[in-house]
C-alpha cells in the first residue's frame, strides 16, 4: 500500500516515522514551507520535513493547494506530484492547509486525519490546549475519514488517554503524538481494497478548539484562580501567560491555586510565598520571569519589583 503524508509539526513527524517504520511505501510527503524561527528568525524546516529528509522520502512544500487561488502554480505542481505518486491513501496530521476537494478525491481510499481529541469534542486547530483549559479529565486520538468540513468526517478508530491535573500541552502533546502514530498504523494495516468502516460523528457534543490568540496570554486577575491555572498549563510551553507590572511584562511559568480571598490583584501572604487574589480563590506563582531574565523562584521577582503583601497588581 502506498501512503502519501501531509503534516508539519512534531506531532505529525512522529506519525510519519511510524508509518515508514511499519513498512508502508511513502511516495510523497507534503509539508509547509520553511518559516523564520528562533531569535535570529532564520528559515527553519518543519519537523516533518526534517523527518522526510532523514528517511530520504520525496518531499513537496506548496504554499497553497487551491488550483484557482493565490498560489495556483504551487497547487498545480502539487497536484502533478500527487498524481505521479498515485497513493492509495493519504494520512494528514496537523498539516496547516485546508485540503481542497481535488486532494480528498485523489487517493482511492481517501484521506485519513489524525486528530488529537475524541471527536466531535474539540474540532479545530487547538484541541490539546482547549481540553486542558476546559478542565477535561480525558482526551484521546480520533482517526477520521476526511470530508470537506472542519473535522466533521466519519470516525474510523479512537484511542482514549486520561489527563492528569498537572498535564501541560507539552506533556499531553507528546503522549498523544505517540498514541496517534500507533493508532494510524493499526488503521492502515486493516485497510484492504475498500475504505475502512467508519461511524458518522454524532450531532450532540460538538465543541470547537479555536486557534490560540496571543491576546489570551494576558492574565486577568478577575477570573477564577482555577481557570487561570488551567490556562497556564494549556499555554505551556507556548505562548505562556503574563501580567504587566511597573511597565514590565512578567511571565508566569508555574503556579498553584490556594484557598484565599481578597479583591482581585491583591498580593496575599502565605507560609510558602506571596499569592495573588483572583475573582475566585487565589493563585500562588511558583516561577516567574522578568524581561531579559531567566525564569526562577517567584520570591526573587517579587523582591526585584519591590512588591509585598497588601500591594495590588496593575489591572
Amino acid at each position: 500500500m502506498k501512503v502519501a503524508f501531509a503534516g508539519t509539526p512534531a506531532f505529525a513527524a512522529e506519525a510519519l516515522a511510524a508509518i515508514h517504520a511499519a513498512g508502508f511505501a511513502v511516495p510523497l510527503v507534503l509539508t509547509q514551507p520553511d518559516r523564520p524561527a528562533g531569535r535570529g528568525m532564520a528559515l527553519t524546516a518543519s519537523a516533518v520535513k526534517q523527518t522526510a529528509l532523514a528517511l530520504n522520502l520525496p518531499l513537496a512544500q506548496p504554499q497553497g493547494l487551491k488550483l484557482d487561488g493565490r498560489y495556483a502554480q504551487d497547487a498545480i505542481a502539487a497536484q502533478a506530484a500527487l498524481a505521479a505518486a498515485a497513493p492509495d491513501v493519504m494520512v494528514v496530521a496537523a498539516y496547516g492547509l485546508i485540503l481542497p476537494q481535488w486532494v480528498l478525491d485523489l487517493p482511492h481510499l481517501g484521506c485519513l486525519n489524525i486528530h488529537a481529541s475524541l471527536l466531535p469534542r474539540w474540532r479545530g486547530a487547538a484541541p490539546i490546549h482547549r481540553a486542558i483549559e476546559a478542565g477535561d479529565t480525558e482526551t484521546g486520538i480520533a482517526i477520521m475519514q476526511m470530508d470537506a468540513g472542519l473535522d466533521t468526517g466519519a470516525v474510523i478508530a479512537t484511542a482514549r488517554e486520561p489527563m492528569a491535573p498537572t498535564d501541560t500541552t507539552g506533556t499531553l502533546h507528546d503522549r498523544l503524538a505517540t498514541l496517534g502514530a500507533r493508532l494510524v498504523v493499526e488503521v492502515l494495516r486493516g485497510l484492504g481494497d475498500a475504505r475502512a468502516a467508519s461511524t458518522p460523528q454524532p450531532a450532540a457534543g460538538v465543541s470547537y478548539a479555536h486557534k490560540i490568540d496571543k491576546a489570551e496570554a494576558a492574565i486577568v486577575w478577575q477570573a477564577p484562580a482555577a481557570q487561570i491555572e488551567r490556562r497556564l498549563r494549556a499555554f505551556s510551553p507556548a505562548p505562556g501567560l503574563y501580567f504587566t507590572q511597573g511597565g514590565q511584562r512578567i511571565k508566569l511559568w508555574a503556579a498553584e491555586v490556594v484557598p484565599l480571598s481578597a479583591p482581585p490583584g491583591t498580593l496575599l501572604a502565605t507560609p510558602t510565598g506571596l499569592a495573588v487574589a483572583c475573582g475566585e480563590g487565589a493563585l500562588r506563582p511558583l516561577q516567574l520571569q522578568r524581561p531579559g531574565g531567566q525564569r526562577g523562584p517567584a520570591a526573587a521577582t517579587w523582591q526585584a519589583l519591590g512588591l509585598v503583601a497588601g500591594d495590588v497588581l496593575a489591572a
